[in-house]
C-alpha cells in the first residue's frame, strides 16, 4: 500500500515537472547522500576504525 501511494505521487510529479528538473534533483540528491554518508564516515562512530598515517609513523 505504502509502495503504491510512493508510486502514484512521483508518476503524478513526473508529469507536472521537466525531465531536466528530475535529472537536476537526482543528481541533487545523489550528491547530498554521499555528502552525509562521508561526513558520518569521517566524524561518527566508524571514525573510531580509521587510523592516521602521520601518527602511526615514528620518525
Amino acid at each position: 500500500m505504502f509502495c503504491n501511494i510512493i508510486e502514484d505521487t512521483v508518476s503524478h510529479l513526473m508529469k507536472l515537472m521537466e525531465p531536466a528538473t528530475v535529472l537536476s534533483i537526482t543528481i541533487a540528491a545523489i550528491l547530498v547522500v554521499i555528502t552525509g554518508f562521508a561526513i558520518y564516515t569521517a566524524f561518527g562512530p566508524p571514525a573510531t576504525q580509521l587510523d592516521d598515517p602521520f601518527e602511526d609513523h615514528e620518525d
